[in-house]
């Protein structure tokens, strides 16, 4: 029998630790929900983001009632990706149906830019995902039915896990490095259409998506 002077300290105790838990002196991080951010490897995954960015720049143009021929300006400086990706924008468009223009006189113009992020932080490269979720949410339902599942359910989760795994692996996990795309089109000092997007991309990729100033050659001069 535990002594009622023992009980009422150690339920003290807890009481003053769960009031110390519930206040911080510094805001506690916390995760966002999970999220999926498609990762840019090819050439081919260029095209699909100009498929994606000329289907919603023209649905926003409409919504607006704006008509009108387009021109599709190259950045200052453009890089392999920049030139490449105006002549998949150029392309998406026209196949639309609108009028492109090989010059800005009197059209309105659609213009985009890149920005390459580098993070030094620890990325971690597996989060649970479809396979475990489904798995788990199936020995849910057996559960509520009162089901035994024993190891059956530890095997399951396992092989979900591992397809998970295989999953993120096959898209070369996160990387410490993204690209933030923004397509924009103005008109009269404002905007009419914003657009912008966040993606993975290779470390081994950013000479494709950065633009890097050319080495200057010094010449020495001799008396």
């Amino acid at each position: 029998m535990i002594p009622k002077s023992l009980m009422q300290m150690a339920l003290g105790a807890g009481a003053a630790l769960l009031v110390g838990c519930a206040s911080s002196p510094i805001p506690v991080s916390a995760n966002f929900p999970m999220t999926v951010e498609p990762k840019v490897r090819s050439a081919g995954h260029w095209g699909m983001l100009s498929s994606d960015v000329a289907k919603q720049t023209l649905e926003s143009l409409g919504k607006l009632g704006v008509s009108g021929n387009l021109y599709v300006a190259l950045p200052p400086n453009p890089t392999t990706f920049d030139k490449a990706f105006q002549n998949f924008l150029i392309t998406d468009l026209v196949k639309s149906g609108r009028v492109v223009q090989q010059y800005p006189d009197k059209a309105l113009e659609v213009s985009y830019q890149t920005q390459v992020v580098r993070h030094n932080s620890h990325r971690p490269n597996f989060l649970p995902g479809r396979f475990t979720m489904i798995t788990a949410g199936l020995y849910a339902a057996y559960g509520l039915g009162l089901a035994p599942v024993g190891d059956k359910m530890a095997g399951g989760l396992a092989y979900a896990a591992g397809a998970d795994y295989i999953a993120s692996e096959s898209s070369g996990g996160p990387t410490h490095t993204e690209l933030i795309l923004t397509t924009t089109i103005a008109q009269g000092g404002r905007y009419l259409v914003r657009k912008t997007d966040i993606y993975y991309i290779e470390e081994a990729d950013v000479g494709l998506l950065q633009y890097r100033a050319p080495a200057q050659v010094m010449k020495v001069v001799g008396p």
